[in-house]
């Protein structure tokens, strides 16, 4: 995908798909984005189709357009957002803050009440493109953080099972896994995860 920021030209040109949600102004929208010179590969009636066209055309940005999200865009977007994320824009004419808040809660990157302007095509493009990508990074931040929070479980628990099965004390338990994952050519995780499963084979069954 582009990097976000700066010109229209630094965008580069983007692959887009349309969904008309209701407001029939996509001719607009293509014929402004195919001006400024990227390439619509979609426009689709309703969003039901939207998670297979998202997976087949790779689109960079999705936008719809819509007089107000039906409930059924939404969830389609949600999908989307789940399986094959993409930045996605919605033009609305609906001022009211609940459909809003849904639209972002579907993943939405940016939503743009009346304004449907087609010299504001490309900054907000950009805007979506760089909170998409902001966002991505905060997800992957998070998932990391996780990760090593439930190997770092794994670690503790295999000392565990070491300290009690072996007489280890926690040191000589850690060092142990350790020379293990070195001999092996492991993580200290794998280590420890096939210390908790051949502990958990060899526990008699109550």
């Amino acid at each position: 995908m582009p990097a976000p920021g700066g010109t229209p030209a630094d965008v580069g040109a983007l692959r887009v798909l349309i969904v008309d949600d209701g407001a029939h102004r996509v001719s607009l929208i293509r014929d402004e984005l195919t001006r400024q010179g990227h390439v619509v590969v979609g426009v689709l009636d309703s969003a039901i189709a939207i998670h297979d066209c998202v997976r087949s055309l790779v689109p960079d940005v999705v936008i719809v357009d819509a007089e107000s999200p039906s409930r059924d865009t939404l969830e389609h977007l949600a999908t989307v957002s789940a399986t094959h994320p993409r930045p996605v824009v919605v033009f609305s004419e609906d001022p009211s803050l609940e459909p809003m808040q849904k639209a972002l809660a579907a993943g939405v990157a940016s939503y743009v009440i009346a304004g449907l302007n087609p010299e504001r095509l490309a900054p907000v493009l950009q805007v979506a493109i760089a909170r998409f990508e902001q966002d991505r990074a905060l997800r992957e931040q998070l998932g990391h953080a996780q990760a090593k929070l439930t190997e770092r479980k794994v670690i503790e628990r295999a000392k565990g099972v070491l300290m009690r099965e072996s007489g280890l004390n926690e040191e000589e338990a850690y060092h142990h896994m350790r020379r293990l994952a070195m001999d092996r050519g492991q993580r200290l995780a794998q280590v420890a995860e096939r210390i908790n499963e051949a502990h958990e084979l060899l526990r008699p069954r109550r």
